[in-house]
């Protein structure tokens, strides 16, 4: 087993003869939509090879396993989920099993030092090699293959096959990578610096989705607002604004969202850009993470709370019918109760829609795990309950006042729950319930008859 450290290598190869034919894989992610977004491309690459996905890792011939480093017990998923594999593998000693992703970016040799069934480890910036590997280990046996970043913007892997679990929706990288500091974040560290992409090369592979039938894209990016710094094309640098305006354009492509924005970067003429732009939808995630400027500076964050609710009052002026969803932390490091009071004033004066709340964990690479002031895991859990209830509160509240008004909805598909009933979202991305039975991507009308605390329950029009 040895570790290869390797930059700039070519990212599309020559096309190969599918040499997998009959055997079947199975894929776990960890992790956020860079995560799920790699992992289609994984399925993509083994079903081209003539894999078939299969539901269970038991039923696969290869297990694929994509990790996060965000959570605190994100190693013990991992290790966890590998002892399982770990006996399946002894009734079965030819199945494989491949551990990517950020974990595995960190971790390197580490992974395979302490569960050596595994027999490929690779990172985040080669995903593309997993075949290559995959003959490597059935070889030589097992294999680490880390490189250390991206070395530039051809080598960001874009004519990938994709397997997608909803064939009328789909992720479309615009950047890798990130520029920012924030103290508690591993993300640099795993994804590497800021690339973009060209914005031809990006509407193009948005053309060949809606070729294929892709009705929704979501462009993806650490911080989707810096898209372009990094190039210079025909004297001037393309900026994210004129990215929506083309992606909006595309023929066939009716909604068109992204992700993330940093608040410190987001500017009107996004907003604008949003605005103007019937494909792009009404929906904006505008991560917070603190309401105190003194949290906030200990974050690296670049904005304060006053600055953050100016840009949200700029984004809603110019939007009609905008949604918000944002991000907040409880316990950083150093948080004391008159910083968390200052969070929840400022989730009381946003009314976000929605938030994904987190309670701090440390992760090991990042500045912030070795501040002093570490908060009690009981305080944190008290402060946290309070949060959940006031943005649960505001929630209900906002759902509420939609009952009544009619909403352009996509249909996802059959409801899991009742099979008589429709998922959809509207585009502010609001869950909505509705009877009847229609393909996914279908955009209808809906009226909002009732609403609940997390959903919206629906009458089609």
């Amino acid at each position: 087993m040895g570790e290869m450290t390797m930059l700039g290598m070519p990212t599309v190869k020559d096309p190969r003869p599918a040499t997998r034919q009959g055997r079947s894989y199975f894929i776990r992610t960890f992790g956020c939509q860079m995560n799920e977004h790699d992992s289609e491309r994984i399925g993509g690459l083994l079903e081209s090879d003539g894999m078939t996905a299969v539901g269970r890792p038991e039923e696969a011939d290869v297990v694929v396993l994509n990790t996060c480093t965000i959570r605190d017990n994100a190693d013990q998923k991992l290790y966890g989920y590998l002892g399982a594999l770990k006996q399946i593998k002894g009734e079965r000693p030819d199945m494989q099993i491949m551990v990517g992703g950020c974990m595995a970016q960190k971790d390197r040799e580490v992974i395979q030092t302490r569960a050596a069934w595994v027999d490929v480890v690779f990172g985040t910036h080669n995903t593309h090699r997993v075949l290559d590997l995959l003959d490597h280990a059935e070889e030589w046996g097992p294999v680490t293959e880390i490189w250390e970043e991206t070395a530039s913007v051809d080598d960001i892997p874009s004519a990938l096959p994709s397997h997608r679990e909803a064939e009328h929706s789909a992720w479309v990288t615009i950047t890798i990578g990130c520029n920012n500091s924030c103290t508690f974040c591993i993300v640099p560290l795993v994804r590497g610096r800021e690339l973009s992409r060209r914005p031809g090369d990006i509407v193009r592979e948005v053309q060949q989705l809606a070729a294929g039938g892709v009705v929704e894209v979501t462009l993806l990016g650490q911080n989707v607002n810096s898209y372009g710094r990094d190039l210079e094309m025909n004297g001037r640098r393309p900026i994210f604004a004129d990215l929506l305006r083309r992606v909006g354009e595309v023929e066939g492509v009716s909604r068109v969202r992204y992700t993330s924005p940093h608040p410190k970067d987001f500017q009107e003429d996004v907003a604008v850009a949003m605005a103007e732009t019937p494909a792009v939808v009404e929906q904006l995630h505008l991560p917070l993470q603190s309401g105190s400027d003194r949290i906030l500076a200990a974050m690296h964050r670049g904005y304060n709370a006053a600055r953050f609710l100016a840009k949200l009052d700029l984004a809603r002026r110019a939007i009609s019918d905008l949604t918000v969803s944002t991000d907040i932390i409880v316990g950083f490091p150093g948080e004391t109760e008159e910083d968390f009071e200052a969070t929840l004033n400022v989730v009381a004066a946003a009314r976000f829609d929605s938030a994904f709340m987190f309670q701090y964990s440390p992760r090991e690479g990042t500045p912030a795990a070795t501040m002093d002031g570490h908060v009690d895991s009981a305080v944190i859990q008290e402060r946290f309950g309070r949060l959940i209830e006031l943005q649960n509160r505001i929630t209900f509240e906002k759902n509420v006042e939609m009952e009544g008004g009619v909403y352009e909805v996509m249909i996802e598909g059959p409801s899991r729950k009742d099979p008589e009933m429709a998922t959809a979202r509207t585009r502010g991305n609001k869950l909505v319930h509705l009877p009847g039975s229609w393909s996914p991507g279908t955009v209808l009308d809906a009226e909002i008859v009732r609403a609940a605390p997390h959903h919206l329950m629906g009458r089609p029009i």
